[in-house]
């Protein structure tokens, strides 16, 4: 079964509301296993725009993520935001299937 991702792009207009979020997301994505596999860290934008951070977290499954969105635990972690972060995110099927080389 393909795995779920969502794959973030943030900018940060108040940090102390966004650490609010930060600091309170982690029981909905722990609770539908999903685990960081980029956390802000250094990038180039090769082509068209960017935002300050990107985020991509793998969930086990497509479902999960879309559940973990829109689960009470994750919804409350983004109204601690009030706006302190501008967010462009996507929930996305993983591939698993043939790769190249294979």
């Amino acid at each position: 079964m393909p795995k779920g991702l969502w794959i973030g792009r943030v900018d940060v207009h108040d940090p102390d509301n966004y650490k609010n979020y930060v600091a309170a997301n982690g029981k909905a994505f722990a609770k539908f296993g999903g685990r960081f596999l980029v956390r802000g860290g250094a990038f180039e934008t090769a082509v068209g725009s960017s935002r300050q951070r990107n985020v991509v977290i793998e969930f086990p499954s497509y479902q999960a993520a879309l559940d973990c969105w829109a689960s009470e635990e994750y919804q409350a972690a983004r109204a601690l935001q009030k706006g302190g972060a501008e967010m462009d995110l996507i929930i996305i099927e993983g591939y698993d299937g043939p790769q190249p080389g294979a």
